[in-house]
């Protein structure tokens, strides 16, 4: 090494945070579904074959980026912990085999959810992707205890309450709505005629019972409550922490009512 380059600063390369790469992967599967769903008219259950691939991907991309954001703000010990780490790990794999289903499923126009027509339709539906949703939800309410018990992370007083609530809520919340759905034969609760009104974009039944509003609302418990929380700590809101408490009580309140109004066989919004 010549002088000159002993005077040179060291360069530091920041390698990418597991949940960086994963958000990565979900945006190229969205990007991938979009495409081959710009040149693939066929229809699943009325449906465009790749729609389903593609709200997935979409979903996951939501759930890595949000997860990625949060572990930023972790100390350097607990983002390099093994904890954090295998949790990372078995997300990745359920992610993974769960896209690669639903893709596989699309190339083939078959449905890849409540689908029992062969033994390997239904190993892949009850075990594989049952395993899979379990593992997802169960790794989303470790990072918020992970996150909770890290007193060396950049997190507010507020945020951390929301991380730690928003996070335990979808995984408590989506187990209740998503273990209720996937022990049935499909989302709807009474008839839901083909051409049926539907909500625009979403797709949810206008007619009668859905659950996947409520299922909707689960998921996102860990974005709603951990934004709150943030927005809190900026305005320096005195009572933060308990103002978060009690956005959380009432964000399990109405999403519990939303499950039990589908369950009732009614629409969230009667379009007929």
């Amino acid at each position: 090494m010549s002088l000159l380059d002993a005077n040179l600063p060291a360069v530091r390369t920041e390698v990418p945070s597991q949940f960086h790469v994963l958000t990565v992967v979900a945006v190229v599967l969205l990007a991938l579904s979009a495409a081959w769903g710009l040149v693939d008219p066929r229809l699943v259950d009325g449906a465009p074959v790749w729609m389903k691939p593609l709200k997935f991907a979409l979903s996951f991309a939501v759930l890595f980026g949000t997860l990625a954001l949060v572990e930023a703000r972790l100390s350097p010990a607990v983002r390099d912990g093994w904890p954090l780490r295998i949790t990372g790990w078995v997300m990745a794999a359920a992610f993974l085999s769960e896209m690669a289903y639903m893709m596989y499923q699309g190339a083939r126009a078959e449905p890849s959810h409540f689908n029992m027509s062969t033994p390997f339709h239904e190993f892949m539906y009850t075990v594989v992707m049952a395993a899979g949703a379990v593992s997802l939800v169960v790794a989303v309410g470790v990072i918020g205890w992970i996150a909770r018990r890290d007193r060396g992370a950049d997190l507010g007083p507020a945020l951390r309450e929301g991380v730690w609530l928003g996070f335990g809520l979808s995984f408590v919340l989506t187990l209740v709505v998503a273990g209720y759905m996937s022990g049935g034969t499909g989302h709807f609760v009474g008839l839901h005629r083909e051409g049926a009104p539907t909500l625009p974009l979403m797709g949810w039944s206008g007619v009668t019972g859905d659950l996947r509003p409520a299922h909707f609302a689960a998921l996102h418990a860990m974005q709603v409550l951990p934004l709150l929380g943030l927005w809190l700590d900026r305005r320096g809101t005195v009572g933060a922490v308990r103002t978060v408490r009690l956005a959380a009580a009432g964000y399990a309140a109405v999403t519990l009512a939303v499950f039990v109004q589908a369950l009732m066989g009614l629409p969230l919004i009667p379009l007929a």
